[in-house]
């Protein structure tokens, strides 16, 4: 390599020239000039300032190499995923001196003190013969490489170039140093705003409440997620201490919060009750991470809360179907055993038992089914049973004899059409009367039996269930949970009550005419 020199940018790096020494600086440099060039870096750093796109920055430092250097032309290059360098802006250089000179450089991606490099003479330089080809070819006889650094890594670099050899001064060396930095600090910056506006947009157009605040708990931040689920507008929330969300009985969490904030601790998932403006509460689970500044201290603190009433809802929902699913196993397998004890009374054989057995296990599934909306063609529901039809379904087991001449149940009185909505939990009720009485009332003993009298009383319509020959049985207070279900499916469409007399249970179940019939 020809007559390499070292020299210290205004950087205090150094820098590599090729070529042509660097005449005397000792001659002062004109005011007039002076203030000229300070002008070109104030209108240029202007430009940057106001550049709304890549485009614009990079035709911007093509007017400052003109301007400052007075060089028509210039190319600017980045590393790409590859880690290769391509021109991603130029100005009067050829397509194919494009091609052939992408993907050179005298750096790696990523390193953090490239020094400049100037080529005063490409006549002189110790190149590679095609690139020395290339350059000659495209008629360029100096150039300079300047780094170009995004934060403290390099992300390309700037080229320019004159027609004859160069020699570079020092001041046009500062000059290009200025341009490459205010380049490097520009494409920071629309980098840093572009992930700003992106992150801003997810923020705001987020289901989730997504809040920030300082680590006294004054809201700062306030998005329209966090308008939706609490109610207040940004203007009502922010300046305002976080407080105002934590219900009286919560006040102690938001300290215990933000001293785990305080020591760069993030709190995941954590589910609790916050009040919405109404003043309504609402279940919701909270994720909170510190604010750190650009010095990596701890300045707030930023929550997102997401609404998980309806979670809460569906587990409740799912808890109460596991109970019931539970209650109603027991009550089959009890209502099972009920049903082979009664039946060995009128079986003469093992093989008459077992037929009696199956008999009125099939009716109860019979009557199972009857309980299940069927569908129509069109998707919708239609009607699947009357009162008597579904109360004779459910006591279907309970009818005894080889051709069921002896039935356990009477059933009379007023006959309505059910619409589909209430056959489900009508039969539940029913079935849990007849499953109540085979365990402890009528149907338990060989003798009980059971009267049901169907009336109308005003816009009601009552079934009264009437257990007679059964043991001897004392009331209760205590609410199991076939009894919460019952008191719960009855509130659906009625009312319910019972009573112990010395011969028996008698239940009394209301339904509202108009929320029963079709």
């Amino acid at each position: 390599m020809s007559a390499l020199k070292t020299g210290k940018e205004p950087s205090g790096r150094p820098a590599l020239a090729f070529g042509v020494a660097d005449p005397a600086q000792d001659e002062p440099v004109p005011l007039a000039h002076r203030v000229l060039q300070q002008s070109a870096v104030f209108q240029f750093t202007d430009l940057l300032y106001r550049a709304r796109s890549l485009d614009q920055i990079y035709d911007a430092a093509f007017d400052a190499i003109n301007d400052m250097l007075g060089c028509t032309r210039a190319a600017i290059m980045r590393f790409d995923d590859r880690t290769a360098l391509r021109f991603v802006a130029w100005r009067r250089l050829s397509e194919d001196y494009r091609a052939g000179a992408q993907g050179h450089s005298p750096w790696q991606s990523g390193e953090k003190e490239p020094a400049a490099i100037y080529v005063d003479d490409i006549g002189k330089a110790d190149l590679p013969p095609d690139l020395i080809a290339l350059i000659r070819h495209e008629g360029i006889g100096a150039l300079a490489f300047i780094p170009i650094m995004v934060g403290q890594d390099m992300a390309g670099k700037l080229v320019f170039y004159y027609d004859t050899p160069h020699p570079f001064t020092d001041e046009e060396r500062g000059m290009a140093l200025i341009i490459a930095r205010q380049l490097g600090f520009a494409i920071e910056r629309y980098h840093n705003d572009q992930t700003a506006r992106r992150f801003a947009a997810l923020v705001e157009s987020s289901d989730d409440a997504i809040i920030s605040k300082s680590l006294e708990g004054v809201i700062v931040s306030w998005n329209a997620g966090a308008e939706r689920l609490f109610g207040y507008t940004a203007s009502e929330a922010v300046g305002r201490s976080v407080m105002m969300l934590i219900p009286p009985d919560r006040h102690n969490e938001e300290p215990a919060i933000l001293a785990r904030i305080r020591a760069g601790e993030r709190i995941d998932h954590y589910e609790t009750i916050r009040r919405r403006k109404d003043g309504s509460l609402v279940d919701i689970s909270l994720s909170v991470s510190p604010i750190k500044d650009a010095g990596g201290v701890i300045i707030g603190a930023s929550k997102i809360a997401r609404d998980i009433t309806e979670r809460r809802r569906a587990q409740e929902q799912q808890q109460l179907l596991l109970h019931e699913m539970n209650h109603r196993v027991k009550n089959l397998f009890a209502l099972a055993t009920s049903i082979v004890n009664l039946s060995v009374a009128s079986a003469e054989t093992p093989a008459m038992l077992a037929s009696i057995v199956a008999d009125r296990l099939g009716a109860l599934s019979r009557a199972h089914a009857l309980t299940l909306a069927s569908r129509t063609a069109d998707n919708g529901f239609r009607k699947t049973a009357t009162l008597h039809a579904l109360i004779e379904a459910i006591l279907a087991p309970y009818v005894e004899g080889p051709q069921g001449e002896r039935r356990r149940f009477t059933v009379e009185g007023l006959d309505i059409e059910l619409a589909e909505n209430v056959v489900t939990p009508v039969a539940l009720l029913l079935h849990e009367f007849a499953t109540n009485a085979a365990k402890y009332g009528s149907f338990s003993t060989p003798t009980g039996r059971v009267a049901i009298e169907c009336r109308r009383r005003g816009g009601d319509a009552v079934i009264v269930w009437r257990e007679t020959g059964g043991p001897q049985v004392q009331p209760s207070d205590a609410e199991g949970f076939g009894s919460r279900l019952v008191r719960l499916a009855a509130s659906q469409f009625g009312g319910f009550s019972r009573e112990w007399h010395p011969e028996g249970l008698v239940i009394e179940l209301t339904m509202d005419l108009s929320r029963v019939g079709p």
